[in-house]
């Protein structure tokens, strides 16, 4: 989720696929239009949908398939103050919390989406969640972090604000931290129809020309509603930029995401469909002195 803009989060309670106009025009809010320039901001659209990405257990698809590897990226945790990045509703803090953490201090843009996590956090816990604006100077919790985690942060901005981003988190890093980001596949797009459990629409869009360009999506949860995603898409090429634009002098470990035999063997109707494709990218780094 995004802490800067665009971004889109409504639910559509249907089993059946509908038609792409249908996918398309309902990403938007009652009265919005599919104008690239009256698109609802990422604050908007989940200040009024909190309520549906509100969850305690595995119900998308990426909970499945990209958080848990998060998790594992970031180990060891015990004893380490974590940064969330773009954190919505804070179930990768949680997930971290229990995983040994610390502290969590989560950041993101909706100030419903803040509320949420707040009230799922027990007023014991040393999880503290902030509504900001990462393009914006803020208060943290601490002025250095030894985990850092950008979970589907990127696909909502732009490559100049994912610069910038990527900037500040190795400026808030300590040496020989951990930093981990995921996104979609850049080449998802380009691999797979309108349809369930996961699409982006890249609207004719070529995989270079697309830069900077935004696909409106759907990725599906296991009780058959969906929730409309967002990528503003970026070439492989251009994280691998960023990221040495932003001061980083190391090469990322880098993992291809996909549907595994134990996804197939818990619901193979649900993820069958994604078999053999690249769904998401994990990227972790090491803090630099």
């Amino acid at each position: 989720m995004s802490t800067l803009k665009g971004a889109a989060s409504l639910v559509v309670a249907s089993s059946l696929a509908p038609s792409i106009g249908e996918l398309r025009a309902s990403i938007f809010l009652e009265g919005g239009d599919l104008d690239p320039l009256n698109r609802p901001t990422t604050e908007a659209i989940y200040d009024a949908e909190a309520a549906r990405w509100a969850r305690s257990e595995k119900v998308l698809l990426s909970d499945f398939t990209a958080r848990p590897l998060v998790v594992d990226a970031l180990m060891p945790l015990s004893g380490r103050h974590v940064l969330d990045l773009g954190c919505g509703e804070g179930y990768v803090s949680r997930l971290v919390m229990q995983a040994g953490a610390a502290s969590v201090f989560g950041v993101d843009i909706s100030a419903e989406m803040v509320e949420r996590a707040r009230q799922a956090t027990p007023d014991s816990s040393p999880m503290q969640f902030a509504t900001g604006n990462l393009s914006q100077p803020m208060a943290l919790s601490r002025q250095h972090y030894d985990r850092i985690m950008a979970v589907f942060l990127f696909n909502y901005i732009t490559i100049a604000e994912m610069t910038d981003v990527l900037r500040l988190a190795r400026k808030l890093l300590v040496p020989g931290g951990r930093f981990v980001f995921t996104i979609p596949h850049p080449c998802f797009p380009y691999m797979r129809a309108s349809a369930p459990p996961f699409f982006f629409d890249h609207e004719g869009q070529s995989y270079f020309g697309g830069a900077d360009q935004t696909y409106e999506g759907r990725i599906w949860r296991r009780d058959d509603t969906s929730v409309p995603v967002r990528c503003v898409h970026k070439p492989l090429e251009a994280y691998f930029r960023a990221l040495r634009e932003a001061g980083w002098t190391q090469l990322p470990e880098v993992q291809e995401l996909r549907v595994l035999p134990e996804h197939l063997a818990l619901d193979p109707t649900f993820f069958g469909p994604l078999e053999g494709q690249p769904l998401h990218m994990l990227f972790a780094l090491k803090g630099e002195p």
